[in-house]
């Protein structure tokens, strides 16, 4: 599995997954920029993502629901803060409405990614920070790290594929 850590830093509010790829960072970046790759993994196994707006440029929106086993919907919503091809990305993530607005009662978090180029490959760091101690526990206890983690492993068999 390409996934090599994943931390939970309680601390500094936040949880960070490290992967790594036996890819070029041009090609791991095709998997975020891609509306129709970052479907292929971004929901974890069992729970498809569908992107129905991708606006990967600073102050734009990417709006995706994934579908579970038993037809269940789960909306969420990015709010891209910044954008530098092919090295990192940052926006917010949040649990959303059927029309893309943010849920009251759900955390968000701020993820950043990071590629960098490795022998032979690409390292991918991927954390999300949280305003409070509240919001990270309730993120873990939606099962996001191990969803998140699940999603990301998924990457290795796309990247063969080409």
């Amino acid at each position: 599995m390409s996934v090599t850590s994943v931390d939970k830093d309680y601390d500094n509010l936040t949880v960070t997954l490290v992967a790594e790829f036996d890819a070029a960072i041009g090609r791991v970046w095709e998997l975020w920029s891609d509306p129709r790759k970052l479907e292929h993994w971004w929901g974890p196994p069992g729970y498809p993502a569908t992107v129905e707006t991708h606006d990967l440029t600073p102050g734009g929106q990417v709006r995706y629901l994934m579908t579970g086993p038993d037809g269940d919907m789960h909306h969420g919503v990015w709010r891209v803060t910044a954008v530098h091809p092919p090295t990192s990305l940052e926006f917010t993530d949040a649990f959303a409405e059927t029309d893309g607005t943010p849920m009251a009662d759900m955390p968000v978090s701020t993820i950043s990614v990071q590629l960098v180029d490795r022998e032979g490959g690409t390292r991918m760091e991927m954390r999300a920070k949280f305003e409070s101690r509240e919001d990270m526990d309730k993120w873990v206890r939606t099962g996001s790290v191990e969803g998140m983690q699940e999603a990301v492993g998924q990457i290795d068999a796309l990247l063969v594929e080409g």
